[in-house]
């Protein structure tokens, strides 16, 4: 007897409906501070998980390293400390809240470098 497979449901968007990703608008803030500290030789790479109670951006210093940075968004923290939080490698929670915008300024210090004139 041969057996048939469903194959309407195989497609990424219908399998993770439940799944927690950031928008457009969070994406857009999140890579305007990655390209600044790209830019400054900070960091170097960056990978997006999707997952279904939590989305992360993980943020290396070089490719072949675990992240040392991680944004995370999880929703179920929205009435307590807040949807997003940046995490540290060994686990310290830098900050959190519920502005993103706000959350990204915890790197905003390392942008300013002063220039010596000549």
């Amino acid at each position: 007897m041969n057996t048939f497979i469903n194959v309407s449901n195989t497609n990424f968007e219908s399998n993770n409906n439940n799944a927690v990703a950031f928008n457009r608008r969070e994406l857009n803030l999140i890579l305007r501070v990655y390209g600044r500290m790209v830019a400054l030789g900070e960091w170097r790479d960056y990978g997006i998980s999707m997952l279904r109670d939590v989305s992360i951006f993980s943020i290396y210093r070089h490719a072949s390293e675990c992240p040392f940075i991680l944004i995370e968004k999880n929703p179920k923290l929205a009435k307590k400390q807040g949807i997003y939080s940046i995490i540290a490698m060994d686990g310290r929670i830098l900050k959190r809240g519920n502005d993103l915008d706000l959350v990204l300024k915890l790197f905003g210090p390392k942008l300013i470098r002063i220039v010596k004139s000549q």
